[in-house]
């Protein structure tokens, strides 16, 4: 492993490490206006929610680090304290990149990057109608982190009104997050696409205790299959197999294991944690924990 000071590394190397792995990230697709009334849109990833009550925003157009000059969005909420924060998904991130081009102040993204200005209800910049989340904020503090090139400035949004396009909700009116088609920032040129087949659901301990990896028997926490995220699911769970349920299920599901192997432990051994390894994956822990079990049984 490498280890650097960052006070000691060019600021373009440490922007690039930085972003390189801290990602994805979620962007924020900012809609201002200047005082004198000229649209400005444009991406940050420097972003997320940070709060529910009250609905707290916050992104971050940081300066330039090559030339030291700030954002026209930083410059724009200095002057209106207003903001639309819209979210990006997949049907819109090409057009999302292009707003992105260093276009003088007056120039307006909207038209530059064919995006329909829809007006807000409780602000002044416009949204963009083709997002399919926008949050009309107002720019509550703006937190200057330095004044050196790459030095951020987080701007602290409050959400005034939330517009969400019917179609990315469920039949309970919540965000369906197979339709909403999201994606992210990563380092360099890369992005993330969360659909379908990049996502997964893990249940959250909310309402159980599991056991812990302390409280794993040795030979388990010791295994040289099962991996950490492998023992992790075994000691999510609130309490283990009685011993009962696991005389039947090696009876009935693993007979075929010791009748061949009754003479090699190891072997043994080693194919329980392979087959316990395959049942998590299937997301049946009960199963993987009556396997290991039954080793010791």
């Amino acid at each position: 492993m490498v280890t650097y000071d960052p006070k000691e590394l060019p600021i373009p190397k440490l922007h690039q490490y930085l972003l390189g792995a801290i990602g994805p990230r979620p962007i924020a697709f900012a809609s201002t206006i200047d005082e004198n009334g000229n649209n400005n849109l444009s991406p940050f990833s420097f972003f997320n929610v940070f709060s529910a009550a009250p609905p707290i925003l916050i992104f971050s157009p940081a300066r330039n680090g090559r030339t030291n000059t700030t954002k026209d969005t930083y410059n724009n909420v200095k002057q209106v304290p207003e903001v639309v924060i819209n979210i990006v998904n997949y049907d819109i991130l090409h057009q999302m990149s292009l707003s992105s081009s260093p276009y003088a102040p007056e120039v307006d993204e909207f038209v530059k990057a064919g995006f329909t200005p829809v007006a807000s209800e409780t602000i002044r910049p416009m949204r963009v109608m083709e997002s399919p989340v926008q949050f009309e904020c107002k720019v509550n503090q703006v937190i200057e982190l330095g004044d050196q090139g790459g030095a951020g400035n987080l701007v602290i949004c409050e959400v005034t009104k939330i517009h969400i396009s019917e179609a990315v909700l469920d039949e309970n009116g919540m965000i369906d997050q197979k339709k909403i088609n999201l994606v992210a920032r990563m380092g360099g040129n890369w992005y993330c696409h969360a659909n379908e087949a990049s996502m997964f659901e893990i249940t959250k301990p909310i309402t159980t205790i599991g056991i812990g990896f302390d409280q794993l028997p040795e030979d388990i926490r010791n295994s040289k299959v099962l991996t950490g995220n492998d023992l992790a699911q075994l000691a999510g769970v609130a309490e283990l197999p009685n011993e009962t349920d696991v005389n039947e299920y090696k009876l009935l599901e693993l007979s075929d294991f010791f009748l061949t192997l009754e003479d090699e432990p190891a072997k043994l051994e080693l194919q329980l944690h392979l087959r316990a390894q395959q049942l998590i994956a299937e997301n049946n822990i009960e199963g993987a924990w009556m396997t290991l079990l039954s080793f010791n049984d």
